[in-house]
């Protein structure tokens, strides 16, 4: 199952996520520790916001192993950002392309996910008819995430708010989940989701953590609260806030590191919302 990392907070070095941890993205590419898959060798992809140039997040992605990748490895020493994403593929779903390498984005919102959609190849249709002309040419890839990506952007379109808040944002994420759980049941299909995911705009961060069945456990999601990232032969973590000012929130598929103090891990069918001011909130959701 794929792997993937959000980050927000004071402006980071990517290569200080991707490459410095002891148990770093990249070594989890080559050989995750909390996966059923180990290997997450079927491309990735980095997305990053700086605010300064525009709203819309830069993106790379490809479909060589990360592990492997010379131009990761260049460009991770060279970007910094307030706000992060980065995710490794083991492909369930769709052609090891570019197109369907995460993360996804559209316009000033990017989303990631990790799992799978329990029958997604027989409600796909069904999907697809929920979408409007946009949201339906947009779309490049043969993804379950994707999909799910577009069936959320829809509904948040429906809104038709000038200006989408983090609770609305939750509201939305959590509502398209029930929606493709109803389109399961109208179709009868009783194979399990495995949802996790991650949706920012640069400003706010939302990630889920959900399985549909009651008897499965959803795929590891954790999340760190501190202040200045700082890494020392391996260890990386968060240190403890000494100003509001140097607040940042880490979000993991994997610990990065064995410490376990620095590590919570988000409980099965909850919701965790990091906000603009990176406090951040725990919830249960009902599906």
């Amino acid at each position: 199952m794929c792997r993937f990392l959000a980050y927000k907070g004071q402006p980071l070095l990517m290569d200080e996520l991707l490459y410095k941890p002891k148990n770093s993205l990249i070594k989890q590419s080559a050989m995750a520790h909390e996966a059923e898959e180990p290997l997450n060798g079927d491309g990735f992809g980095i997305g990053w916001y700086d605010k300064r140039l525009d709203a819309d997040p830069g993106l790379f992605v490809s479909v060589r192993p990360a592990w492997n990748d010379r131009n990761l490895r260049s460009i991770a020493k060279k970007i910094v950002s307030p706000c992060i994403f980065a995710h490794v593929r083991a492909a369930s779903m769709g052609d090891v392309s570019e197109s369907n390498c995460h993360p996804f984005h559209f316009k000033h919102l990017m989303f990631m996910h990790n799992g799978g959609i329990g029958g997604f190849h027989h409600i796909k249709r069904f999907v697809r008819r929920l979408l409007s002309d946009e949201i339906y040419e947009w779309i490049r890839g043969q993804t379950d995430s994707e999909h799910l990506f577009a069936l959320f952007l829809e509904n948040l379109k429906k809104r038709k708010l000038k200006r989408n808040t983090t609770e609305i944002m939750a509201e939305v994420l959590v509502a398209t989940i029930k929606q493709i759980e109803n389109i399961k049941k109208k179709n009868n299909i009783r194979e399990a989701s495995y949802i996790n995911v991650c949706i920012s705009d640069g400003e706010h961060i939302l990630a889920i953590r959900y399985v549909s069945s009651k008897r499965e456990t959803a795929p590891t999601l954790y999340y760190s609260v501190g202040g200045k990232y700082v890494c020392k032969q391996g260890i990386c973590h968060l240190e403890p806030s000494a100003s509001p000012h140097d607040h940042s929130v880490l979000i993991v598929s994997e610990k990065l590191t064995n410490k376990v103090e620095d590590w919570n891990q988000i409980p099965q069918n909850h919701l965790l919302i990091v906000r603009h001011d990176l406090s951040v909130d725990v919830r249960p959701v009902k599906i």
